[in-house]
């Protein structure tokens, strides 16, 4: 690496070409308008990922890295045809696709810098990041912003990024790794192992709909502690905890030194630390209401009727639990653990169903006030995306979408999960003195 790249890692230059439309290379009479169900209506954050191809062992030229991936986007746009419309509202005051195919924003990039820059991706630098991926900066809403974007930088010593931004109202993320894996098979020339199922009218709700399950996840908390000024008010910090299977075992004797708790996940583990970290790293007041959410996959647990194998949109829930900051934080830590095994529990088809249901008489979105919001990366394999390069070394997102998320993924190694999140740096100083198992 030489001087003037060692010298300005956050501000390392990229040389971007104009965007390119990349449009359905064939529209065998799509519809003109895509329905999208009361799950995917709550997710209208960008999610901005990358993907680092170090340079191949055996030499083959990134020159025409991106004219393959570009082309391989015309062709897997035949299937997931919608990702190349744009967003509008329909007679029923929803959201729901316009087939436009407006085409894709594709450009490509070139930087004199090695990909070694990068370091670490999980550390996270959004300043640097985001030149990885393509914003546009014309687009004025939602309703104008692309559904989905990419940008190929390929840097001197021959590695290149795939960075890519789509609405999270298009695909959870089994469906955008589905997506992705895909969209790289068409590149090296074989069949989808997976052919995308794009109706999403399995999730409809029901008629009449039928709330039969409290939820929380739609409770309104008021802020009692200030949670939101010392956002406002402070630097954010983003720091990612790296634990292997060593710290894990701790964590979990730890978990289970009182006898109330006989077995616990990773997850489960993992989630519970976190949350009551965070809530004494904010110092909220004991009689705070505060909430827990995460997604939890609804696949497998839909039989009637079932989703269908490579159902492309949102198929997760949003699970949750409600404590108050003071029995979080003075109770032992299998307490938390209690509180998000429950919560996991309850999560069953009547559920989803409910779920369903009660966003289609309240049309409302889970507020995240008091709340804390977890989603993990840790099964998805966005590691096994080969464009005809070899697989990526590393991939992470550039942000993440709000203060209240954390994400968990999976170490390195694969042998551990890392924990990303952001907190005002007083706040990161207590949670990382928390984070010493």
């Amino acid at each position: 690496m030489d001087s003037s790249c060692e010298n300005s890692i956050r501000h390392f230059k990229i040389t971007k070409s104009q965007p390119v439309l990349v449009q359905v290379e064939t529209r065998p009479h799509n519809p003109e308008y895509y329905f999208l169900s009361n799950l995917d209506q709550n997710m209208t954050s960008i999610m901005q990922t990358v993907y680092c191809f170090k340079p191949n062992g055996d030499k083959k030229s990134t020159e025409g890295v991106g004219r393959v991936i570009r082309e391989a986007l015309s062709k897997v746009l035949v299937y997931f045809y919608p990702l190349a419309g744009n967003l509008t509202v329909g007679s029923d005051g929803k959201l729901t696709v316009k087939c436009t195919n407006r085409g894709v924003p594709f450009v490509e990039a070139v930087t004199d810098c090695d990909i070694g820059i990068l370091g670490n991706i999980t550390f996270q630098d959004p300043a640097m990041l985001s030149k990885l991926v393509y914003t546009d900066s014309a687009a004025k809403d939602l309703f104008e912003i692309p559904l989905l974007t990419v940008q190929v930088t390929r840097f001197r010593c021959g590695g290149f990024v795939m960075g890519m931004t789509m609405n999270h109202c298009m695909a959870d993320g089994i469906s955008a790794m589905e997506f992705l894996n895909s969209w790289s098979e068409i590149a090296r020339g074989v069949s989808l192992s997976v052919v995308p199922a794009i109706d999403r009218s399995v999730l409809k709700s029901r008629q009449p709909p039928q709330v039969t399950r409290t939820h929380n996840e739609f409770l309104e908390i008021k802020d009692i502690s200030n949670i939101s000024a010392q956002y406002q008010e402070s630097q954010i910090v983003y720091e990612s905890f790296n634990f292997d299977q060593e710290k894990l075992t701790r964590l979990k004797k730890l978990i289970m030194e009182d006898g109330t708790i006989k077995n616990c996940t990773t997850f489960v583990a993992l989630t519970a630390l976190v949350w009551r970290a965070r809530t004494r790293g904010l110092r909220m007041e004991p009689e705070q209401q505060i909430k827990l959410l995460f997604a939890a996959d609804g696949r497998s647990k839909l039989i009637n009727p079932p989703l269908p194998k490579g159902y492309f949109g949102n198929g997760v829930v949003l699970a949750c639990s409600v404590t108050t900051a003071g029995d979080l934080v003075n109770k032992p830590l299998s307490y938390a653990v209690h509180l998000v095994q429950n919560a996991i529990k309850m999560v069953d088809e009547e559920f989803i169903r409910s779920a369903i249901d009660h966003l289609e008489v309240n049309k409302e979105k889970p507020s995240l006030s008091g709340t804390f919001l977890i989603t993990t990366w840790t099964r998805l394999a966005f590691n096994k995306t080969d464009f005809g390069w070899g697989e990526p070394t590393q991939a992470g997102c550039v942000t993440l979408p709000e203060k209240e998320v954390a994400l968990f993924l999976a170490a390195g190694s694969g042998k551990g999960t890392t924990v990303l999140l952001g907190l005002p740096v007083n706040a990161m100083k207590s949670f990382q003195e928390l984070m010493q198992i």
